[in-house]
């Protein structure tokens, strides 16, 4: 199950505006590149076939995604794509509570449709993950309105996921045993205002519901325990049975007299456990000569931990609900993306439009301020360090995006 040793990068929801890194980061491909239609034009008829790779806190991910769109007349738009993680993990959630290095692989399937009418747009999409001891399925509807003349699109969205989480025994497959559930809701109200010719901006909204089983059944917390060689003992997390937060945000972006652009955004992200965030990001885009467009990209991310995180409890059972998991700690990560596009078939090639190879990288640096790491040992095993004394945890992950797309 990713979950269990996502990396972090923000608050762990199912919601692009506070995913996991390696999601969040992984989908920036797929927002720019595949983005939903704007109200009052249909998105292009096109394919993106998407090769990603992250690397980060021994934790390896990889997989392709394949996405295919297509207009039915001119009202509607038809799409679906195909999305695989390939996971091994050995990262400090793992090797320090005793587990070995897993491997599984997530598949996740999506289709849906946008309908046109006049200046409004409807759009709907059904998504199914799979993998051995998580199943989710979510279903997304909106609508999106055109007023001012073009210059205003308000769109309001709503989805609902439903989750089924099991615990794989030692033979990697569900132990029969273990079975729980949650249910996920979100709100979004999002305003795109076309300020000049040359100046877009974006406000965004989103409200969350998370109900049920919402950590994980395999992290543990740990405990100080003077009976114990190591000083300290584990029992597994317990959260609360609800989760609320909101998140806002607005982006800009500014189109410069030499076809460059620059964009630059703000979130801020608050629960009721406590957790608030805030995110920063800026970049510049820059074409190169006919055939060539380059991007560098910056993003700041720093949180608060949840009132119930330690990472270290005084005693066993010492409150309500307890947690370790360092993406509910606080921390501050940074963020630099490189990118460049190369676009092929300017003038069309039979069928096709056009074409464009496109790559990216993004360096990623995590540094937790409350998370400790408890792998220093020496030669028999014992702790370098007494409990609670450990060197504060921190680490770098790298994000590679290969994707061609073709439109015709």
């Amino acid at each position: 199950m990713a979950r269990r040793a996502a990396p972090a990068a923000g608050v762990a929801v199912t919601s692009l505006m506070s995913m996991p890194a390696h999601r969040w980061w992984l989908l920036v491909a797929l927002v720019a590149g595949f983005a939903a239609a704007r109200a009052g034009v249909l998105p292009e008829d096109r394919a993106d076939v998407l090769y990603h790779y992250y690397d980060g806190d021994n934790v390896q991910i990889d997989g392709p995604s394949l996405l295919v769109r297509k207009n039915i007349r001119e009202t509607v738009s038809l799409f679906a794509n195909y999305y695989v993680d390939s996971i091994s993990s050995a990262s400090i959630d793992v090797v320090t509570t005793g587990a070995s290095r897993y491997e599984e692989e997530r598949k996740e399937y999506s289709v849906g449709l946008d309908y046109l009418h006049d200046d409004t747009i409807m759009s709907i999409a059904f998504t199914d993950s799979n993998e051995n001891d998580y199943k989710a399925q979510s279903l997304n509807i909106s609508v999106s309105q055109d007023i001012f003349g073009g210059l205003t699109t308000v769109t309001m969205g709503y989805g609902r996921g439903s989750d089924d989480i099991f615990r794989n025994g030692p033979d990697g497959q569900p132990d029969g045993i273990f079975h729980e559930q949650a249910d996920r809701r979100n709100y979004r109200l999002s305003v795109t205002q076309v300020i000049t010719r040359n100046w877009l901006l974006g406000l965004y909204y989103e409200a969350i519901t998370d109900e049920g089983w919402l950590n994980n059944p395999y992290r543990q917390t740990r405990f100080l325990d003077p009976g114990s060689s190591t000083g300290y003992s584990f029992q597994p997390e317990i959260y609360p049975g609800t989760r609320s937060s909101n998140a806002i945000a607005f982006n800009m972006r500014y189109h410069l007299p030499y076809r460059a652009a620059v964009h630059g955004g703000y979130r801020f992200f608050t629960d009721d456990w406590g957790i608030d965030a805030h995110n920063f990001d800026i970049g510049y885009t820059h074409p190169l000569q006919e055939a060539w467009i380059l991007d560098i990209s910056y993003r700041f991310y720093t949180q608060s931990k949840a009132d119930f995180f330690s990472d270290l409890f005084p005693f066993q059972d010492s409150q309500n609900f307890l947690a370790r998991d360092k993406e509910l700690s606080t921390f501050v990560s940074h963020a630099l993306r490189f990118g460049a596009t190369y676009n092929l078939l300017r003038d069309g090639w039979k069928f096709l439009e056009k074409a464009s190879v496109n790559v990216h990288y993004d360096h990623i640096i995590y540094d937790y301020d409350d998370f400790h790491d408890l792998r220093f040992r020496d030669e028999n095993g014992a702790p370098l360090f007494s409990p609670g004394q450990e060197p504060l945890f921190d680490y770098s992950a790298d994000v590679i995006q290969l994707y061609f797309s073709v439109w015709f």
